[in-house]
């Protein structure tokens, strides 16, 4: 089975706090679409869901502020 087709771990953080001017979550780094999405997310678009979340948090993704 290959990467893209197991399910990743949920990037939540639980600190579920959305930024006022961004709309990106401070914990995890998702929108607010792509955390209504991520349950009925296929595994690939998950992975996609991931990749962008961390991209957002950049180097602050294992440190939230």
């Amino acid at each position: 089975m290959s990467k893209q087709t197991r399910t990743p771990p949920s990037p939540c953080k639980q600190i579920c706090k959305l930024d006022d001017s961004s709309s990106v979550c401070t914990g995890c780094g998702r929108t607010l679409g792509e955390i209504a999405e991520w349950g009925s997310a296929t595994a690939s678009r998950q992975h996609e869901i991931v990749r962008r979340s961390s991209a957002r948090m950049g180097s602050s993704a294992s440190h939230p502020a």
